[in-house]
């Protein structure tokens, strides 16, 4: 019975080591490319992360126009009232709103 038992076992564990050692060869032969297609994807940005991060740049920068606006407001108003250095605030906040403006698409230009 034993024998039997080693002459059935012997082929097929022959074959199934031949399988193991085949999947290991191949995996260390691909293994350099699968690394260095990681390492290419880790480097590159995908489309849709670029327009993500126009979509974040964009926001921050109608953020502080909307922030700009305001404060220009008050050191008008201030400007108005006589203060000196606000006038001369109010032009620089001008001047950075006006800079800014050429930036944001849409509804400030």
């Amino acid at each position: 019975m034993n024998r039997r038992l080693l002459l059935v076992a012997a082929p097929l564990g022959a074959l199934m080591l031949s399988g193991c050692l085949a999947k290991a060869a191949l995996d260390v032969a691909t293994a350099p490319v699968r690394v260095a297609g990681r390492a290419v994807d880790m480097a590159t940005t995908s489309q849709s992360e670029s327009d993500e991060k126009r979509g974040r740049d964009l926001r921050k920068r109608e953020e502080r126009y909307g922030k700009l606006e305001r404060q220009y407001g008050k050191q008008a108003e201030r400007c108005r009232e006589g203060d000196e250095r606000a006038c001369d605030d109010a032009e620089a906040t001008r001047r950075e709103l006006d800079d800014l403006r050429g930036t944001i698409p849409g509804e400030y230009r």
